[in-house]
């Protein structure tokens, strides 16, 4: 029993996570952009628009259970890449609270590699996906 609520409140947090960054995104869709935009990247508004589109498709994978170890592995990537692209090493010379920042990337890593291993348990889970299998 504590097993499964363990792993039901853990993929409630990852949903809630990635729903609160789609949230802002979607509320704020210039001032993503323009946050990209300053990062160097092409197509702001474009990518803003397809973060907020993958982060609501890894909501859905992680409160259904379904594609849930795919959805872990991709997120996991995503916020590598999110470590890198917005609070890497070229950010902690005018702001030493971007290397805190950084580095709770790779907790969470952690967290999705887990999630992505063990799978979203037997309780409310879809038993659809491509890795993980009942």
């Amino acid at each position: 029993m504590s097993r499964t609520v363990a792993i039901l409140i853990a993929r409630l947090i990852f949903a809630g996570i990635f729903a609160m960054a789609a949230t802002f995104k979607f509320a704020g869709m210039a001032d993503t952009a323009g946050y990209i935009a300053a990062a160097g990247f092409p197509f702001p508004l474009l990518l803003a628009w397809l973060a907020a589109i993958f982060e609501v498709a890894l909501v859905l994978a992680f409160l259904t259970g379904a594609f849930f170890s795919e959805a872990s592995l991709l997120a996991g990537a995503y916020v590598i890449f999110l470590a890198f692209a917005f609070h890497g090493p070229s950010h902690w010379e005018g702001n030493q609270a971007e290397f805190g920042f950084f580095v709770d990337h790779f907790t969470f890593l952690a967290g999705l590699f887990y999630a992505a291993v063990h799978g979203p348990g037997d309780k409310l889970a879809m038993q659809h996906g491509l890795i993980w299998k009942r």
